[in-house]
């Protein structure tokens, strides 16, 4: 495991944020609210943020002052954005890749362990939507006894 960032961040109350790569416009904004409702309260949030929604949620997260991890499907970058930057230099974001620095690249497979690790460290996990028969419902019924699961 590679870390950059705060570790004792992982100490909080971690809410673990999955959702769908498509997701239907009346979903997206209820997302919005519900991304901007956790940063106020200053809730943990930890995903992969990789989706289109899930990258935008991680910018309105960013703007607050709560903790967040960020698990990647991928080795740990050497470059990152200001927003980034700014907020490691707070110690109030966790960075997490289970992979050494040979895997550059996101498959099917990195994604799928990246989700497994997000499940295992989350207390609780909001999916906004779910696809039918799409990676987020096969890996939620994997864990539907084991984790608080809450949906939009």
């Amino acid at each position: 495991m590679n870390y950059l960032g705060n570790k004792e961040i992982l100490n909080n109350h971690k809410i673990g944020f999955l959702c769908s790569r498509k997701v239907p416009a009346d979903s997206i904004l209820k997302t919005y609210d519900w991304a901007i409702k956790q940063r106020d309260e200053g809730k943990c949030i930890i995903s992969g943020f990789h989706s289109k929604i899930e990258k935008d949620v991680f910018e309105i997260l960013l703007k607050g002052k709560q903790p967040i991890i960020l698990i990647l499907a991928r080795s740990i970058m050497k470059r990152w954005t200001q927003e980034i930057i700014h907020a490691l230099e707070r110690n109030r974001l966790l960075i997490i890749s289970p992979f050494d620095s040979s895997i550059k690249r996101i498959t099917t497979e990195t994604a799928a362990k990246r989700n497994e690790l997000l499940i295992t460290l989350a207390d609780e996990i909001f999916i906004p939507y779910q696809a039918n028969d799409g990676i987020v419902q096969k890996v939620i019924s994997a864990i539907a006894n084991q984790k608080i699961i809450t949906y939009l």
